[in-house]
Order: structure tokens, then sequence, then C-alpha cells
């Protein structure tokens, strides 16, 4: 064998973005954010003692027409 086998190939180059990002504060405060990038960035910068979890919320899908 030579090399490392390959495990993953990408699918597509477009955006991901079936789902929203929520952050939840311990005081109930809650932020949404559209992308992983951008609540993760919010995660690292605010100080444990004020976040509580970050929650995956599915994205409402809404179609007008025929395709």
């Amino acid at each position: 064998m030579t090399g490392l086998p390959e495990f993953f190939k990408q699918t597509s180059d477009k955006p991901y973005d079936r789902h929203l990002y929520q952050m939840i504060y311990f005081d109930g405060k809650k932020e949404v954010f559209d992308s992983w990038e951008a609540v993760q960035l919010k995660w690292f910068q605010t100080p444990s003692r004020f976040t509580n979890l970050i929650e995956v919320l599915d994205k409402k899908i809404t179609t007008k027409g025929f395709k």
C-alpha cells in the first residue's frame, strides 16, 4: 500500500447552509448565527462564565412556486 487511503471526497463546492446556530447565554439571552464560523468566533470571544451552549437549528425551507 502506498500513501494513505482516500476516506472522503468533496461532493460540492457550494456553501453548506442547512443549519442555523443559536448561542444561549446563562442569563437566558439567545443569539442566532447563519454560519458555524460566526458562532464559533463569538463563542471563543465570550468569557465562559456567560455562555451556556450552542444549539444547532434546522433552517426552515420556504419555496414559492415551481422549480
